[in-house]
């Protein structure tokens, strides 16, 4: 029993050696997680219709802009470093990282009150198209999720933030899927009984258990938490680096909100086909591109702090490539096969078929900009490894003011449909991606341009091959092979397309020399070591 409770917890808390093998255990774990939400969405678009799921979703519009400007904002690009800095030494770290951790839970209970007394006055400006039921409705799970939800789950990302400093990926992987899993069973169980209360209570279940499976990492880490909010010199970096980024989030926010605010002008059911057509969009970007980018930033930091700029230098434009190599086909992937994606995951018995196409075309325009959003996150991590926090929100001032007036041009005067606000958003994410990387570039002398030029077009080549071949196969499935009036078999459609492009891509890739093409066997061989870890511990516990 000893051996057992030893290795599996060994397992849980295995420090990662390389950023490759921490991004590919993170996105395993987002890949379950992300599958889990879905199957919460479908769950949810098979109990409620659109109309009563855009209130459902937009409950979550006020909770979601504090906790992405209070973590978002600040755990991603300044704790980390911080951590990484002032590890060795124990009582500074846990003095430093506790005033900032009190800071933050203190500006957090200003913003609860505060909104939670305004809220009759903040949802009615922000969903215009809603009737006054709605509208009440809104109110009343925004302040239940304020109170249940918030408090909760910024504790458990600061758990995350210190297992990731310390290179455990497992137990914050593992934190977001009992989350969902949660939401689903209240869900099924109390819909008939409390209506959209179900999920709600779902969700503040799931934050209190996302913080207790993560309550070890501290046991594993070097840091204690203090009650104490003092002035140290990790407090003033922190509020330095920390505003600019804060200020980045906000402006995202309010982009968020304008979305909301417009989708409710363009009829009921438009800002859950919005919704869910962004949140499928974010599955590969959250896979690919966030994962790589929280695996990244605990080395980039050790890298640059090093001053080994030309290991710097290369990291970036082999990153780049190996986001590119996964991305692009996948971008196209989602692009021709936009309707059979969207039934599988959101195709609830309630989920009529005008909703499944507008959400489809919606999908489609998001994905045009999906290898951009995905390096995204990589290239601010690059920033955030030299704490310069201040470039990536000048830039997204830039284009989040881009964003928003298309949107509003899009929608206020041509009156285009819900999909137009996708095709805004892809614009401003691909010029913000071009610019972050033609400024990262000049502050580290130059990247291999031409390598990226060359390496990238022959994926593009590779893509659009395989793309037009699985097209016009898969046309010829749909109905003569598979008869996809049934869910099983749109699944069925969408796996046999997969399997034949991801071969055809891996092929023609191989046969155009992409250099990329070598990311394949690591992959198989990082995950052949991680099934042998789990072999080893079952084999010790049969």
């Amino acid at each position: 029993m000893n051996k057992i409770i030893d290795r599996t917890r060994r397992f849980i808390f295995a420090k990662q050696t390389s950023m490759f093998s921490s991004a590919l255990l993170i996105a395993v774990m987002i890949v379950i997680s992300r599958l889990f939400g879905f199957l919460r969405y479908r769950t949810l678009s098979g109990l409620f219709t659109k109309e009563e799921l855009d209130l459902f979703l937009a409950s979550f519009r006020i909770p979601d802009l504090v906790f992405e400007i209070l973590i978002t904002g600040a755990l991603t690009s300044t704790i980390i470093p911080l951590f990484i800095r002032y590890q060795n030494d124990k009582e500074e770290l846990s003095l430093n990282i506790s005033s900032i951790m009190n800071l933050i839970f203190l500006l957090m209970c200003v913003f609860i009150v505060i909104l939670f007394i305004s809220m009759n006055l903040i949802v009615p400006a922000i969903t215009p198209g809603f009737d006054r039921q709605k509208i009440e409705g809104i109110i009343l799970y925004s302040r239940l999720l304020l109170v249940g939800q918030l408090p909760l789950l910024i504790l458990g990302n600061f758990l995350t933030g210190i297992g990731q400093a310390n290179k455990m990926f497992f137990l914050p992987g593992f934190a977001p899927i009992l989350y969902n899993l949660t939401i689903i069973i209240s869900a099924l169980i109390f819909s008939s009984s409390f209506y959209l209360l179900a999920p709600i209570f779902g969700v503040v279940i799931g934050a209190i258990l996302f913080v207790i499976i993560q309550l070890p990492i501290l046991t594993n880490s070097n840091f204690n938490y203090y009650f104490v909010l003092k002035k140290t010199s990790a407090m003033l970096e922190f509020l330095r680096v920390v505003i600019p980024r804060a200020l980045t989030v906000i402006f995202a926010q309010i982009d968020a909100t304008i979305d909301l605010v417009l989708t409710t002008l363009l009829g009921a059911g438009s800002y859950t086909v919005f919704y869910f057509a962004q949140h499928l969009q974010l599955l590969p970007v959250s896979v690919v591109g966030i994962a790589f980018g929280q695996a990244s930033l605990p080395y980039l930091t050790e890298i640059f702090q090093g001053k080994k700029i030309e290991e710097f230098k290369k990291i970036i434009v082999d990153s780049v490539l190996n986001l590119f190599f996964f991305t692009i086909p996948i971008a196209s992937f989602f692009i021709f096969s936009r309707t059979p994606l969207v039934r599988l995951f959101f195709g609830g018995q309630k989920f009529d078929w005008e909703a499944t196409v507008a959400t489809a075309i919606t999908l489609s325009y998001f994905s045009l900009s999906l290898p951009f959003h995905t390096i995204y996150y990589f290239l601010t991590r690059c920033f955030y490894a030299f704490m310069d926090t201040k470039t990536p929100f000048y830039i997204s001032v830039l284009t989040i003011g881009l964003n928003t007036i298309l949107s509003i041009v899009f929608v206020m005067i041509f009156r285009l449909p819900v999909w137009f606000l996708a095709g805004s958003f892809s614009l401003a994410m691909i010029l913000n991606v071009i610019l972050l990387f033609l400024i990262l570039a000049k502050k580290i002398d130059g990247l291999d341009f031409r390598l990226l030029v060359v390496e990238s077009m022959k994926m593009v080549l590779a893509t659009f091959i395989s793309s037009v071949i699985v097209y016009y196969s898969m046309k010829f499935m749909d109905g003569l092979v598979f008869n996809t009036s049934y869910t099983i078999n749109v699944f069925f459609l969408l796996l046999t397309g997969g399997i034949i492009y991801l071969a055809l891509y891996l092929f023609i890739s191989w046969l155009l020399d992409v250099r990329e093409i070598y990311l394949v066997s690591k992959l198989l061989l990082k995950a052949k070591e991680y099934q042998k870890k789990v072999v080893e511990f079952y084999t010790v516990y049969e």
